[in-house]
């Protein structure tokens, strides 16, 4: 393309990217040999001399991508369409494809790493030794070193308690998932403080912890409803557990919202919309969670490192379940 323009490649290079001193000419002659010939520059050797190569990695151990990929909606959003581009990697759990991941990443010299956990319990630091700003997303590093934006979990259980209460309900049970994880403990942890502040003891005694399962649902939701004759609602620990506890409420004629209300966390679409009556749900903001996250790699990039765990507000989706008429 130089020697077309006729001028050498130092000179063609700077007519290119748009230095000053380049003569008016020179820089058409440049730019028509450019077009005739479709020369595109490389962007990636121009990066890298440039120090960054305008590329960020995305490593989630969350197979179904029910978690990862609106945090990685909400990354990109955060990046700007054409400035940043994301590569996703699934290391399905696997701690050795996780490695394979990790290198694969940093050969591609991308300027960050965004780390996506399947649950909300801390995972294992990558370490603090990686050449790249890292970011923890969704799950907590167990380094508080480490930048992590994770979802509010104590707070989602005190919001959902509150709307419940704000509705009129007093006589309140709670179906949770496996007391074996972080969500579970810590939306539970919410519900009862925000019971306490509303001067309310929780209905059932217990916080009936199981699956994270409809059958489970429908299992607690029977021994819940012939323990407490006068119940008003239910707080379920997930939509898909809300999902079995309605089952149950319409087999044995109880109508929801008007008797007896029910809830769920994590707002996932295809469970809140289909569910007769719409489900009310408390949702785990993924998409700013993620743009979060890619602030965060962007502050790193900026020499302005943020370590410790930021915890991320969640908002409650009101439907049918909770709400007449919603």
């Amino acid at each position: 393309m130089a020697t077309l323009a006729g001028v050498s490649v130092a000179t063609a290079s700077k007519a290119l990217n748009g230095r000053a001193n380049v003569h008016p000419d020179t820089r058409r002659r440049v730019t028509e040999a450019a077009e005739r010939i479709s020369f595109t520059p490389n962007t990636l050797a121009q990066a890298i001399l440039a120090g960054q190569t305008g590329t960020v990695g995305l490593l989630t151990n969350d197979l179904e991508g029910r978690f990862s990929l609106p945090i990685l909606m909400g990354a990109e959003d955060a990046f700007g369409a054409g400035k940043m581009s994301v590569f996703l990697c699934d290391a399905r759990d696997d701690a050795i494809r996780e490695q394979h991941h990790i290198r694969a990443l940093l050969g591609r010299r991308v300027d960050g790493l965004i780390v996506v956990g399947s649950n909300t319990d801390p995972r294992a630091t990558l370490g603090l030794d990686l050449p790249v700003p890292t970011v923890y997303a969704y799950a907590p590093s167990t380094d508080e070193q480490d930048c992590s934006v994770v979802p509010d979990n104590v707070h989602a259980g005190t919001l959902a308690i509150e709307h419940l209460v704000a509705t009129g309900k007093r006589r309140i049970g709670h179906i949770s998932g496996d007391v074996r994880y972080a969500a579970a403990r810590d939306r539970a942890t919410g519900a009862l403080a925000a019971l306490e502040a509303a001067g309310l003891e929780l209905a059932g005694d217990r916080v009936r912890f199981g699956d994270w399962t409809e059958a489970w649902g429908r299992a607690a939701t029977h021994s819940l409803l012939d323990q407490v004759s006068d119940l008003d609602a239910i707080l379920c620990g997930s939509d898909l557990i809300a999902r079995g506890t309605l089952d149950v409420l319409r087999d044995r004629g109880i109508d929801v919202p008007a008797r007896v209300s029910v809830m769920g966390f994590d707002n996932w679409e295809i469970l809140t919309s289909g569910a007769r009556p719409p489900l009310t749900s408390i949702d785990m903001n993924f998409e700013t969670l993620g743009r979060r996250a890619a602030q965060r790699v962007f502050d790193a990039l900026d020499g302005k490192s943020t370590v410790g765990v930021e915890l991320m507000p969640c908002r409650l989706v009101v439907r049918g379940s909770t709400a007449q008429g919603a």
